[in-house]
């Protein structure tokens, strides 16, 4: 062996070298902070093919600066969303409190498998999951939880408690011969459909409920689907609730389905259906659960108590989920991945459970809480944890309640304006959180009459379609035309998760994610689309 060579090595990336590592990392902030000067960067050209056909090794032992050099092209050329003129999706920039806790963790890599791998971190997460079950259900007397990979690994969580409950032994033995579904409203995300799919009853089995104008679940319709479910002969082992849908920022009434759930259950004779709240974006509603409208001592304008006033009691309804799914790294503005599964009972994890014996690698893992024995993944970084609490306590629940209420009162302030207009016309108004959703229409054309025809049936399909062909007409002449540095950047969905009549809505979409975004970007919006047209 090369002993000189081996020691360069142990030198050079085994030996912590604080000067070397924060003067490489200030390399990365200095650009970090000149990318903030600039307006959303453009998508850049991504060559895949050059990339697979170069996927270089240096040969011969480096230093951390060819590390970095091994990487910098494509941190410079990713968008951190720090520009206050995205509004394009349910994303925003990193808090840079996070950002301490990422540190924290990178530095000690902790894996959150078992106590052994990750000694004190494993009692950072119980200390995050408790304190976001008690923000979320409110001061639950016996909840957990664990850091997933993300909403959608936390979602398969929720459905195969489900799946548990109505098929008991499920894990070890199938669920061959038994139809297992699960249920959902049209405004769910689509990745409830994997989550189906990878749980083996199938895509197919997955039912949708239709949504009403405020794109929240339509309970009659629920009660309808469960007794019609039954009778086939089905087992209906989960239904998702929708806290803040992707696209509108919908809320189903999570309250108004444990009845339905609990009055089916009751009557059939069978086991209650999981309930389970994804909640990833609109969570941080419960942010605003104990806020003193009358005090209002954050000087809420009048404009907002009301909204604020609903958020609260729309909150109110995660109290009777079985499960909740959060994404922190939505709008708790962390770091990926800041995903989390709470259940409400930490009895119901035992659906999830192995015994030590079937895991024979974690020989010293301890049933009463090491998460190898009931969590999908065997390896958990502990980003999760670090990040939250980190974020959660610099910067305090009232700081967050600033927070949450500015993208709100900006989604306010913006449908408002947009309402006013004759040819726009905003198909969320009755939807809390930050996301917007509406119509551009030529002028001359009455947003809100064409509305009002499509809610009531009187479009057919090819009217319809010619109307829709002119929104997005519209909203891709605004993005030929825009000024990108000036000009908030948009997004389009051609379907809001509301089907009157069969017919699905396209609509231009603007999300409030970013804390930096002011008034100002809502008159140049405003502004662009009258010159638009």
């Amino acid at each position: 062996m090369n002993q000189k060579l081996y020691e360069q090595v142990l030198s050079n990336f085994f030996t912590c070298d604080p000067d070397a590592i924060t003067d490489i990392f200030r390399e990365f902030m200095m650009a970090l902070r000149a990318e903030g000067t600039l307006p959303p960067s453009p998508h850049m050209a991504q060559n895949y093919e050059t990339a697979q056909a170069n996927p270089e090794i240096h040969m011969l032992p480096g230093n951390l600066k060819d590390a970095r050099d091994a990487v910098f092209p494509f941190f410079w050329g990713t968008d951190s969303w720090s520009s206050p003129l995205h509004l394009e999706n349910v994303k925003g920039p990193a808090n840079y409190a996070s950002l301490v806790g990422a540190l924290a963790c990178l530095l000690k890599n902790p894996n959150l498998c078992t106590d052994t791998y990750s000694q004190r971190s494993n009692e950072l997460e119980v200390k995050a999951v408790t304190a976001l079950a008690n923000l979320l259900f409110y001061h639950t007397e016996d909840p957990w939880g664990v850091f997933t990979m993300g909403g959608t690994i936390s979602n398969l969580y929720g459905a195969k408690i489900g799946i548990e409950r109505v098929s008991p032994g499920a894990m070890h033995k199938g669920v061959s011969g038994a139809k297992i579904v699960g249920i959902v409203s049209d405004a769910a995300h689509y990745s409830n459909r994997s989550v189906a799919g990878w749980l083996g009853i199938g895509a197919e089995q997955l039912h949708s409920i239709p949504t009403d104008a405020a794109l929240s679940m339509r309970l009659d319709l629920l009660a309808e689907k469960l007794e019609s479910l039954h009778a086939e002969g089905a087992r209906i082992a989960w239904i998702t609730a929708t806290f803040g849908t992707t696209d509108g920022g919908g809320i189903d009434d999570i309250a108004g389905i444990r009845r339905v759930i609990d009055d089916f259950a009751q009557r059939r004779g069978v086991p209650p259906p999981q309930l389970h709240a994804d909640a990833a974006v609109g969570w941080v509603l419960s942010f605003l659960t104990e806020y003193d409208l009358e005090a209002n001592k954050l000087d809420f304008s009048p404009d907002l108590l009301p909204l604020v006033a609903r958020a609260r009691d729309r909150a109110k309804g995660l109290r009777v989920a079985d499960s909740i799914t959060i994404d922190f790294h939505k709008m708790g503005w962390g770091h990926y991945p800041g995903s989390a599964f709470l259940v409400n009972h930490r009895q119901d994890l035992r659906y999830l459970s192995r015994s030590v014996e079937e895991t024979p690698y974690f020989a010293e893992a301890d049933g009463r809480r090491d998460p190898a024995l009931f969590t999908l993944e065997c390896s958990r970084p502990a980003l999760g944890p670090y990040t939250v609490m980190a974020s959660l306590n610099g910067i305090g629940i009232t700081g967050w309640q600033l927070l949450v209420a500015r993208s709100l009162d900006l989604a306010r302030d913006l449908k408002g304006r947009l309402e006013a207009l004759e040819y726009c016309k905003v198909l969320n108004l009755e939807a809390i959180g930050p996301s917007v959703l509406w119509w551009v229409l030529p002028k001359g054309r009455d947003a809100k009459e064409i509305h009002g025809r499509a809610m009531d049936g009187k479009l057919g399909p090819a009217k319809f379609a010619q109307f829709g062909g002119e929104i997005r007409r519209l909203f891709e002449k605004r993005e030929r035309s825009m000024d990108p540095a000036v000009d908030a950047r948009l997004s389009f969905t051609t379907s809001i998760g509301h089907h009157p009549h069969g017919l699905s809505l396209p609509a231009w979409k603007a999300v409030f994610f970013n804390p930096r975004t002011d008034t100002a970007v809502i008159d140049r919006l405003i502004y662009g689309i009258e010159e638009l047209l």
